[in-house]
């Protein structure tokens, strides 16, 4: 720990430590020469464009290999000289702000360790006199904490953070989620600022589990009075998403890149899209989630038998609790079969069992492959079990474990229960059929919307004539038209603007933000009825429709299946809530399919053709 014990002049370039005079390596040779600077990337305030901070980074001699950050803090590792360049980097760039005079915080990162090291040493009193000799304000400088993993004694940490946040300067996490931080270091440290990684920011505009992440860290950060810093950002898409997420800060290469003078303004790409009026389309998950978790699964309490337990005792059990329809065989907590109380009962009922069997382990009649149902099973799994071949556990239920271990029984139609509560749950926020975003996310985007003050053209669309095709044809080839609905939406719907719901069936929602939003919907209703042909049989195809029954069981003659849209224009302050704006657009959409095929805007004089 020597490295630690130098002195606080060693942060100005004039006062170096033994080990830099001394040293033999690349690095110690630029420090001697003062041939390191630092360069400043801005931190700007995503709420309204301006920068807010900005972030010191290291650098040596361009064109050789010592010039990025990366690079030099390699070789101070294998120098033996990374504390000694770890302040002399915090005095390069303090020198380097004081000396521009620039408004606007100034972030610089120390490790956790290093900080501790220093405070403890030699004060925060020296260490704030020193800042200020470089004419920069202590309340203007954040100690952005690095190399989270070499954290050796949190509590001394606690305690020197509290002396610092006393001297007036702040704190900020960097990289958080990058495998090494620690959400304890985040609830200790309560940092001012915690800087998300690339990780979970880049490309984040096409992934919905980094977006659920950020929404999560979101509600952490509310919890901690904290900050939060997205990193890497690099294309307009991803900025709008995080824009939109109300994150307060940002920093990468779109905003600005690390130059020699700070940046007063944002890159112009960069501020189109902070001050757009664009309300941008959050990533959907793309599947029905395969985590969901029965928790709500009921359990019923209740005694079991061991190894030992005789038929007269387990019949004994039985009469004792008529609620019960079967119960286990444990051995020291763990279940090993179960034995159906219609099936004992009647055997046990018999003439002479009592006498030849009574005293006889129940073991012998009981399942010794029984349902076990562990109370966190997945719901897939779950779902297997209720399309398995063997279907007892309809009549003899199931045991429930938690790790293993035997804690009850459940029914056969609680399970039926419980897996089709959370199915229509997860339906909710993914169409299973066709994977697009279901009710709770299409009432969100409409929020969204709608607190954003957005003009933009709601759609409801629906099928004409499905029902008699899905009769027909069957599910199958329903299902395959429905998909088919989707696919086109998809396809002819700007995925940047326009946002594409299932509320279920043949049921569709769009939203559009794209000015030629007519055309969009004219495309999708004229390439159904050109694609939807292939579904029909070719006997079909030449009558030009099928015969099949109608809603009142007649049968009649139904052209083919083609798409009708009802579109309404929703301006802001027009509606209140999103159930508001639904139910405009399925209005829309009746008017539509009383008015035939194609696309009908409702409070328009005429249909638009298709």
């Amino acid at each position: 720990m020597d490295a630690f014990a130098v002195d606080m002049p060693s942060l100005t370039r004039d006062y170096l430590p033994t080990s830099v005079r001394q040293g033999r390596g690349p690095l110690a040779e630029l420090m001697r020469k003062n041939a390191l600077y630092s360069v400043f990337q801005p931190i700007v305030d995503l709420r309204n464009g301006s920068v807010y901070a900005h972030e010191a980074l290291v650098r040596g001699v361009e064109g050789t290999p010592l010039f990025g950050a990366d690079a030099l803090f390699q070789a101070a590792r294998v120098e033996g000289l990374l504390f000694e360049f770890e302040l002399y980097c915090i005095g390069v760039a303090l020198e380097g702000w004081g000396r521009l005079q620039e408004p606007g915080r100034l972030f610089v990162n120390i490790s956790a360790d290093a900080l501790v090291d220093v405070v403890q040493r030699q004060g925060c009193t020296k260490l704030v006199h020193l800042v200020r000799s470089f004419r920069v304000l202590p309340r203007m400088l954040v100690l952005e904490l690095t190399e989270h993993e070499r954290v050796n004694n949190m509590d001394q940490l606690i305690d020197v953070v509290r002396e610092v946040r006393a001297a007036g300067l702040s704190l900020a996490l960097d990289d958080f989620g990058d495998g090494r931080s620690s959400l304890r270091l985040w609830s200790q440290v309560k940092p001012e600022i915690v800087k998300i990684d690339k990780y979970f920011t880049k490309d984040i505009s096409q992934h919905a589990d980094n977006l659920q992440t950020l929404q999560a860290l979101k509600q952490i950060a509310t919890i901690f009075g904290t900050q939060l810093v997205a990193e890497g950002i690099e294309t307009k898409d991803d900025l709008r998403v995080l824009r939109d997420l109300d994150l307060a800060y940002g920093q990468g290469y779109l905003l600005g890149r690390p130059e020699l003078l700070p940046r007063v303004k944002v890159k112009e790409l960069a501020l189109e899209v902070l001050n757009d009026t664009l309300v941008s389309i959050f990533p959907a998950s793309g599947r029905v989630s395969r985590s969901g978790v029965l928790r709500g699964l009921s359990v019923q309490q209740a005694p079991c038998a061991g190894i030992h337990t005789t038929n007269d005792q387990l019949s004994v059990l039985f009469l004792q609790h008529p609620e019960l329809h079967a119960i286990a065989i444990v051995d020291q907590g763990r279940p090993l079969a179960l034995v159906n109380r219609h099936e004992f009962m009647t055997h046990y009922a018999t003439q002479y069992y009592r006498e030849v069997h009574g005293r006889k382990p129940c073991l012998a009649n009981a399942n010794h492959a029984p349902r076990l149902v562990e109370r966190d099973h997945n719901v897939d799994e779950l779902v297997g079990i209720l399309t398995s071949q063997d279907q007892r556990y309809l009549t003899e239920g199931f045991i429930v474990t938690e790790n293993g271990r035997h804690i009850g029984l459940g029914t056969g139609d609680q399970l039926v229960r419980s897996v089709t509560e959370v199915r229509l749950e997860a339906a909710r926020h993914a169409n299973p059929l066709t994977f697009l975003p279901g009710n709770i996310p299409i009432s969100q985007h409409i929020e969204r919307l709608m607190d954003a003050g957005a003009d933009f053209v709601a759609c409801y669309a629906d099928l004409n004539h499905f029902k008699p095709f899905n009769d027909h044809y069957g599910y199958w080839r329903g299902d395959e038209m429905i998909r088919l609905v989707a696919k086109l939406a998809l396809a002819h719907c700007d995925a940047k603007r326009d946002f594409v719901g299932h509320v279920g069936g043949d049921d569709f929602i769009f939203l559009f933000q794209s000015s030629d939003w007519a055309q969009h919907c004219e495309a999708i209703v004229q390439e159904f009825s050109e694609r939807a042909l292939t579904l029909f049989d070719d006997a079909a195809r030449l009558a030009g429709g099928i015969q099949a029954e109608d809603r009142q069981g007649a049968q009649r003659f139904f052209p083919f299946t083609t798409l009708s849209i009802g579109a309404v224009r929703i301006q802001r302050g027009q509606y209140g809530h999103a159930e508001e704006v639904a139910n405009a657009a399925a209005l829309a959409k009746h008017d539509a399919k009383v008015h035939g095929a194609g696309l009908f805007v409702r409070g328009a004089a005429d249909i638009l053709p298709v």
